[in-house]
């Protein structure tokens, strides 16, 4: 977890990177190539929230919104098996002692100074409450109010510790209006936020128990863990007598580590990426030589959980609103204007809130972002080659460039709609727009080729930049199964290619990372699939590419966590409408 002057904002920002050594921040970023990158957060506490403008490239995390102080209570107790996460070395991550050390601190979170022996122990979301301190009965646009939230028990009992993960938002459902509110933890049980009232008319006030501090506990010893809580399979086929085919299917798995293997002795097939040193371990198949794997597709979920830890994971204890103070909130409007004409550009600063809605329309406070019509997106990538990589979500703006650009067709490439490798081109503007998966880990249901699946680091490798450009790249829903130590070690190849590209590439580019991955899951997911994983690796990445000069985070977390659609990993269209719109005001600034 980040410190109060921090801001762990995760599932959701957008980073742009220049490729020129040294920024001019006085020029407006136009006709230069776009790299966009994906991968998340909460806030700690202090007297007040801290709501003035921050450097975009200061550490967000996203989850509920938690800027919290580091303290190092006792660890929970470790997971059985082996835990060849805790072993890996910083030289066997690809960075330096000191960087390390930075991460992990970037990445604390306070968790309950000792393990719970029962449910009622846990956060309520029952018994949970918040009020509106000083209620007046008006306030103008671009006045706060202040939110506080009291932690308890199933027993009613004040919580004595922070760590629960709340989330908060002001909204207008007739308005189609919200905001974003950054919780604080004061680490005892008590949380405040402050809430910016940016429209005209009435808002109330929502806020909602995403996971309690018990919870939180169960995530970290989890993430700290190698535990396999995921398998793949892998499909080999080949020759057989006769001129007969034959198939089998395996499980399959990452190597991360001297005693990473999930399976001992000569067991399996290690295939290693030339470039980035990964090693993908398949069982060895019964008739058929290693070098018949062809296909892959997601495998099994393994459960890691003991029956207290499911109990605390119950749907009714996980992402429920708590009680508090429902009164409206009458807002008047205000002479003075709310937000920012200036274009968006490298070099920006991102408040909190970032923006909000108004009739589905996102109105950023973080530059002058606009909606494009048809005719515009078309302008705007005119003699743009776009290049999507990353997971679903980055197909999901594939597919909405591909429904919305006038006379924009997608080409048959012979490959599976979900899984791609996906390709569409408008003729009459010379726009091409590319989607990639990324390499294994990848956990799509599909059974895809396995020559389809790129290492993104590679992928960026092969390009050679300049002004027609336009590289967007998400990386992270896939990751949370395996040790944070790999995500560390993968970014870092992924920060070597990237500074490699704008090394070789004389024009700026941006590159944006954003993170809006969310699942409800059944009980399988819990410990594999959160925000809070989201936020993990949202920050590692976002702290990664802290230094690079020239790189810009765009929030779009906050898009979808303060949105009236449920929260889910693959975003409604009205949300990805936003977000394109937040992207192509980069490309294209106003």
């Amino acid at each position: 977890m980040e410190t109060a002057n921090h801001s762990m904002e995760m599932e959701k920002r957008q980073i742009a990177i220049s490729s020129s050594s040294k920024r001019d921040k006085g020029k407006a970023a136009t006709d230069q190539p776009v790299l966009s990158l994906w991968p998340v957060t909460g806030k700690a506490a202090t007297d007040q929230p801290d709501l003035s403008l921050r450097p975009a490239r200061a550490l967000w995390a996203v989850n509920g919104g938690f800027h919290i102080k580091q303290f190092q209570p006792p660890r929970p107790k470790p997971v059985p098996r082996n835990n060849s996460s805790s072993i890996i070395s910083a030289f066997e991550m690809g960075i330096g002692d000191e960087e390390w050390e930075r991460l992990q601190k970037a990445i604390d979170w306070p968790i309950p100074d000792q393990e719970i022996t029962r449910l009622d122990q846990s956060t309520s979301p029952v018994h949970s409450t918040f009020s509106i301190m000083g209620l007046k009965e008006s306030y103008k646009m671009g006045e706060k109010i202040y939110v506080t939230i009291t932690a308890r028990d199933h027993r009613k009992n004040l919580k004595r510790y922070g760590g629960d993960y709340f989330k908060a938002k002001l909204f207008n459902s007739e308005l189609k209006a919200s905001v974003y509110g950054e919780v604080v933890d004061h680490r005892n049980g008590t949380y405040s936020v402050a809430l910016l009232l940016p429209w005209e008319g009435q808002a109330q006030v929502f806020v909602r128990l995403e996971h309690s501090s018990e919870v939180m506990q169960i995530l970290k010893k989890y993430r700290d863990s190698s535990f396999p809580r995921t398998h793949f399979n892998g499909f080999f086929e080949g020759s057989g007598p006769n001129k007969t085919r034959i198939r089998e299917v395996v499980e399959c798995n990452l190597k991360w580590g001297a005693d990473g293997s999930w399976r001992k002795g000569d067991c399996c097939c290690e295939h290693k990426d030339i470039r980035t040193g990964t090693v993908w371990q398949c069982e060895r198949p019964k008739k058929l030589s290693c070098d018949k794997l062809v296909r892959h597709s997601g495998g099994r979920l393994e459960n890691p959980l003991n029956l207290l830890e499911q109990q605390v994971f119950t749907k009714k204890l996980t992402n429920v609103a708590i009680n508090g103070d429902k009164k409206i909130i009458n807002v008047l409007p205000n002479t003075s204007a709310i937000g920012t004409m200036e274009k968006c550009r490298s070099g920006m600063m991102t408040p909190v809130p970032a923006g909000f809605y108004l009739k589905d329309v996102w109105k950023s406070f973080v530059c002058n972002t606009r909606q494009f019509s048809p005719a515009q997106m078309a302008n705007c990538l005119k003699n743009k080659i776009v290049y999507f990589m990353g997971d679903s979500t980055t197909r999901q703006w594939f597919e909405y460039l591909e429904r919305t650009v006038p006379g924009i067709k997608r080409m048959d490439l012979h490959t599976h709609s979900a899984g791609g490798p996906l390709m569409a081109v408008e003729l009459t503007n010379n726009i091409i727009v590319h989607w990639r998966v990324h390499g294994v880990p990848l956990r799509f249901g599909k059974v895809m080729p396995i020559i389809d699946l790129h290492y993104i680091s590679n992928d960026i490798d092969e390009i050679a930049g300049g002004p027609h450009a336009v590289v967007v790249f998400t990386y992270c829903a896939h990751l949370v199964f395996h040790p944070i130590t790999f995500y560390v070690y993968e970014v870092a190849k992924i920060r070597q290619s990237v500074v490699a590209l704008l090394s070789r590439s004389r024009d700026h580019c941006r590159y944006q990372v954003w993170k809006h991955c969310r699942t409800k899951g059944t009980l399988a997911h819990f410990p594999i699939l959160l925000d809070w994983h989201m936020l993990q690796l949202d920050t590692v990445m976002r702290e990664m590419f802290r230094d690079i000069d020239g790189v810009i985070f765009l929030d779009v977390w906050q898009m979808t966590s303060c949105h009236y659609l449920i929260e889910h990993i693959h975003p409604g269209p009205v949300i990805i409408a936003n977000e394109v719109d937040m992207l192509l005001s980069y490309v294209c600034p106003a």
